[in-house]
This record gives C-alpha cells, sequence and structure tokens, in this order.
C-alpha cells in the first residue's frame, strides 16, 4: 500500500478508533521526533545553533544515503543486510582507484556501477534461485567485506593527497558541505520515482501482495531485483562520501551500517511487512537518531548505553508497527 493510500483510508465511513490509527501509523513518528527536538533543546538550548545542525547532518549524511536504498528493498517486501559490507567497499574501491591516478569522477562511476551489480546479484540470488533474502545477503555480506579487506590489504587506503577526493564529503557551498545537499537531493529524486512512476508503484505492488501482483501483470522478479540493485548503489554511494569526508577508504567501516540504515527506515515507519511506507518516513527515521545521538553525546553517555538505547528504540518501533497493523486490521 502507497502512502496515497494510506491517506485515502481516512474516510469518514471508518470508525473513528480505526482513524486514530490510521493516523498514527502515518504521521506517529513526526509527533516522536518533535517530541525528541524539544528534549535535546531543553538538554542543549545550542541545539539549533547553525554550526551543530550542519555537524549533525554531515555526520549523517552517508548513512542517510544507505537508508534510502534499504527503503526500497524493504518497501518492496526484501530485506539486505549486506549493505554494510557493499559501504565499505564503495569506500575502499572509490580510495583505491582514485590513489591509483584514476581521475575522481570516473573512481566513484566505477565504485557505484560495482555496488550496483553486487546488489543485482543478491537480487538474483534472492528471486531467481529462491534463496532466502536474510541467508543470501548475509552470505553476501561476508563475501563482500572479504573482497574489501582483499582489495585493501587489510589496511587503511589514504587519499589526502589526492587532489578533489575530499570535495563531496568536506567543500562547503554556504558553509554546508555538499553531501548534505546530495542527500537532500537524493530523498527528493528518489520519492519523486517511488510515488510518481509506475515502477514506484510496483515496489509497492509486490510488497503488499506479490502474487497479486503477478497475475496483474507486473513483472515481479524484475521489479525485485532492482531494488537490490538500487540498495547496492546507494550502499556504495554512502561509502563513498564518508571515504571523501575521512580521506581514508577502510575495509572496517561498515559493521552497523546495515542495521543502522534498516532501524533508521523502520524507526521512521516504514513496516517491515513490505507494502507500505515513504522516503519522507525514511528522512524522519534519520532525524530522529541523529538528534538522538547528538543528545547522547551531550550527556557523555558510552558507546554501550548508546547502542543499548537505539536497540531499545527500535524493539519499541517494531513492537508500535505491529500493534497498530493489528488495530488497522481488525
Amino acid at each position: 500500500m502507497s502512502e496515497t493510500a494510506d491517506r485515502t483510508s481516512m474516510t469518514p465511513d471508518r470508525t473513528m478508533e480505526e482513524r486514530i490509527f490510521d493516523w498514527i501509523a502515518v504521521y506517529g513518528m513526526v509527533v516522536v521526533l518533535v517530541a525528541v527536538l524539544v528534549a535535546a533543546v531543553l538538554i542543549n538550548p545550542n541545539f539549533f545553533a547553525f554550526g551543530n545542525v550542519r555537524n549533525i547532518l554531515s555526520q549523517n549524511a552517508a548513512v542517510g544515503l544507505v537508508a534510502i536504498g534499504a527503503t526500497f528493498v524493504i518497501i518492496g517486501g526484501g530485506f539486505d543486510l549486506s549493505a554494510g559490507a557493499m559501504y565499505a567497499l564503495g569506500a575502499v574501491v572509490y580510495a583505491k582507484l582514485a590513489t591509483m591516478g584514476i581521475p575522481i569522477l570516473p573512481s566513484m562511476a566505477l565504485a557505484l556501477a560495482l555496488g550496483c551489480t553486487l546488489g543485482l546479484v543478491n537480487g538474483l540470488l534472492i528471486n531467481v534461485l529462491n534463496v532466502n533474502a536474510f541467508v543470501a545477503t548475509l552470505g553476501s555480506a561476508s563475501m563482500i567485506s572479504g573482497l574489501a579487506f582483499i582489495i585493501s590489504g587489510s589496511a587503511p587506503i589514504m587519499a589526502r593527497s589526492v587532489e578533489g577526493f575530499d570535495t563531496l564529503g568536506r567543500d562547503r557551498l554556504f558553509d554546508i558541505t555538499y553531501s548534505v545537499y546530495l542527500l537532500l537531493a537524493m530523498f527528493l529524486v528518489m520519492s519523486f520515482v517511488l510515488h510518481r512512476t509506475a515502477w514506484g508503484r510496483n515496489v509497492f505492488a509486490i510488497g503488499g501482495n506479490r502474487e497479486a501482483a503477478r497475475l496483474s501483470g507486473v513483472r515481479t522478479t524484475a521489479v525485485s531485483v532492482s531494488t537490490y540493485a538500487l540498495s547496492g548503489f546507494f550502499a556504495v554511494l554512502g561509502g563513498i562520501v564518508i571515504a571523501s569526508r575521512t580521506n581514508v577508504g577502510q575495509a572496517n567501516l561498515g559493521g552497523d551500517v546495515a542495521l543502522n540504515a534498516i532501524a533508521i527506515v523502520i524507526i521512521g515507519g516504514t513496516t517491515l511487512f513490505g507494502g507500505e511506507g515513504a522516503l519522507w518516513r525514511t528522512l524522519i527515521g534519520l532525524l530522529i537518531l541523529a538528534a538522538l545521538r547528538n543528545v547522547f553525546d551531550t550527556l557523555s553517555l558510552s558507546n554501550a548505553a548508546q547502542l543499548f538505547a537505539q536497540g531499545a528504540i527500535l524493539v519499541i518501533a517494531v513492537a508500535m508497527d505491529a500493534y497498530v497493523r493489528g488495530h488497522r486490521s481488525r
């Protein structure tokens, strides 16, 4: 079910309780974001200072890009645990090619093409060979991670001396890094693709009811495979951004990136069951986690405490989704 379907379901012929749960399902996390921002300001009065907001967005641009790709896979009824490994591989390949003397743009293009190819392989394993998505992407994550370590020689690839390597991650326009503009542009473009194109409607269709979509003429295998290719593209793009920001490509970068991206999507309100969601929800999820991390840093919470809090938030979000869906389906 698309976001349009979400809104049209709030019709007068539904009971008040059903309409309340419909509203919570679509807009509940917006209320949560407002509450988080109010708490953040109370804890840190300078939270909305330009420099702080700029840093929050810059620090989370890379994982935000990964979350865009994850959104398409999850709405399409899939699951991708290999995004973190692709993220690291993207950083390594981009740095490796750049340090070999290949110009920046071709280096980016080759890395992105590799991400699309690996995502395509994932999609074929799942949709053609019928390998379980969890198993397929968990196995491919291990292989891709190994490839990243082989390419990098298990050592950081330093690219500080390569001209233009850090442009995307460090250079600024109006004192905002290019990576933030890229993130916002991708949210806008891919939102249009998801909600205003036939392909985007087909992604919702296969996630909602794959067999019904197939019977209505949707090329379900091709659409599902394409979502995994898109996930690979955005995972590598995130890796390129983080490599550009740090001036180094490392094979051990993506340890928790895939789970963080999935957490962003789910916390934003896109359901794990597929067929329902939106990229604006993913943006909400990104802002919630980014604001919370900033608050945690302000409070000097340990990494262990932050991991515990993030896990708890994810579990609560999934539980709320299941509860709301249960009441909406009565």
